[in-house]
């Protein structure tokens, strides 16, 4: 078979004309037949690593994702770029279903989405025998283990994959995976010589600010916060139910725009309130750890914690969700001592005496990182089985970042000076900035305006979130550079073939 072109696909489809780091080696690798384990942190492109080999192979990759909200983002989004794609799950009806089986047997889909709870069933394992199998990709794989700190007992039985099927490679995917988890993942799915990937887990884009505050005190920087990031969004992380509704209508009332999102709600207005805030109708979401897994917005500015979480994992994957887009981003933990009395609280509840005894573990971890006076990416770092060559990062409280908020004087951060200062750190070279950059031409706020009211319009009448249309930096690129043809449309990164059939005309109209 004649090797697929590779960067003809990332152009035609995904409109990119470079891969991110390892992404094409994780492709090739996948694409050559083995089993394949990768970390990469959020905002590395986890996805397009088994997207593109899937719409190269012309076989069907299955893909085992936990959040139905998910899989119904990532099959929409697939299929606005030309690439076929559907899921499997208790929201659809019978023809529904059937159609997805149909097209399945028929080799129709390049992705199928299913939940680790329905593909371990016996009927599916039947079934799934029908299909022209291409591959398995394990998304959110750190839940197959028990030292994970989003541990699901269903995925442990993911081992079956390998028994059925022993000659269809696993590709395993997870963005937060200690040493041990790691090695637990490659264990239970049984993978065969794996071509492994572990990224960097340094996000030099973002400050981690850590700081013990009073009650009061908590309402008064949480304001201040939010007059402070007056764009982008912003994720706020409560540690009760009760909590998170609370605090979003004490915003609301504040003239703070917030939705809350956590697992009582209905999954149809958790989908309602996730949409408005991810379409920008809703500036903030207060939620609790229920939300987040699998988000995919781009200019998250901060993710504000208002208590301790239960670990350094659940930690790094929920602040992880703010600066996707490479920008500058904060991630605070406003935490006080009463957090520590509601999380041992937790711990003892737990029955399974081997479980409470790793919950107790992540305890004593996460009190160490808040409490401990060492630079927080390396703390980071380490924890994840990285050593970094470097000691300090300017880009944390204990390596001397105040933000100004704290004080309560509503300044802008210097995005580029910071970005300067985090990337000598990171031992890159720091990237131009384009807003403000020499000869860069700054975006005009009433054309963004406009074409973000057009994707919003776009994307309910596709029933699709607005990002799936496109991306906010596609949407800043259009403003940037201002095509004129439909071949300067298509230099635009995130713009791929398919998009600029369908929307290219409207798109141009709008710039002109």
């Amino acid at each position: 078979m004649e090797a697929p072109d590779l960067h003809g696909l990332l152009r035609k489809h995904w409109g990119y004309n470079e891969f991110r780091p390892k992404q094409e080696a994780i492709v090739r690798a996948i694409l050559d037949g083995r089993d394949t384990a990768v970390v990469m942190p959020t905002g590395g492109g986890k996805s397009l690593c088994y997207q593109l080999p899937a719409a190269a192979l012309g076989r069907t990759c299955v893909v085992v994702s936990p959040l139905i909200a998910l899989m119904q983002d990532q099959a929409a989004g697939l299929r606005e770029i030309g690439i076929e794609s559907a899921f499997l799950n208790s929201t659809q009806d019978g023809p529904a279903l059937r159609d997805v089986r149909q097209r399945a047997e028929r080799g129709g889909l390049s992705l199928l989405y299913l939940s680790p709870e329905r593909i371990v069933r016996e009927d599916t394992l039947e079934w799934l025998r029908r299909l022209p199998l291409g591959f398995f990709a394990i998304d959110e794989a750190h839940c197959i283990s028990e030292w994970g700190h989003e541990f699901r007992p269903e995925y442990r039985q993911l081992r079956a994959l390998r028994e059925r099927f022993p000659d269809i490679p696993i590709a395993a995917f997870t963005a937060s995976a200690t040493k041990q988890v790691r090695h637990d993942i490659l264990a239970q799915l049984n993978l065969r010589d794996p071509a492994k990937f572990v990224m960097s887990f340094h996000r030099p884009n973002l400050r981690y600010i850590l700081r013990e505050t009073k009650a009061d005190e908590q309402e008064r920087l949480l304001i201040g916060a939010l007059e402070y990031y007056d764009e982008g969004n912003v994720i706020v992380y409560a540690p009760t139910i009760k909590a998170v509704e609370a605090t979003a209508a004490w915003l609301s009332a504040k003239g703070h725009p917030a939705v809350p999102y956590h697992g009582q709600m209905s999954s149809a207005l958790r989908q309602d309130h996730q949409e408005q805030w991810m379409a920008g109708e809703k500036r903030v979401l207060v939620g609790t750890i229920a939300f987040g897994l699998g988000i995919n917005k781009p200019d998250v500015r901060a993710v504000i914690h208002l208590s301790l979480p239960k670990s350094v994992e659940q930690y790094y994957q929920e602040a992880g969700r703010a600066g996707r887009d490479g920008e500058p981003a904060d991630c605070v933990m406003l935490w006080q001592k009463r957090d520590i009395g509601l999380l041992t609280y937790f711990i003892e509840q737990v029955q399974d005496p081997a479980e409470r005894n790793r919950a107790w573990q992540r305890y004593r971890v996460i009190r160490r990182f808040v409490e401990e006076t060492r630079c927080r990416h390396r703390q980071i770092c380490l924890h994840f089985g990285e050593t970094p060559k470097w000691d300090e990062c300017a880009a944390c409280d204990v390596c001397g970042v105040v933000l100004d908020w704290f004080q309560l004087r509503a300044l802008k951060p210097a995005g580029k000076r910071l970005r300067t200062a985090r990337a000598a750190v990171s031992g890159t070279r720091p990237a131009e900035v384009e807003d403000g950059a020499a000869g860069a031409t700054p975006l005009n706020p009433d054309l963004r305006e406009r074409l973000r009211k057009w994707r919003r319009e776009i994307a309910a009448s596709h029933g699709v979130p607005a990002y799936v249309i496109l991306h906010d930096s596609t949407l800043d690129a259009l403003c940037r550079r201002c095509p004129r043809t439909q071949d300067q449309l298509l230099e635009v990164p995130g713009i791929g073939e398919r998009k600029a059939e369908r929307f290219g005309q409207q798109i141009l109209a709008l710039l002109a």
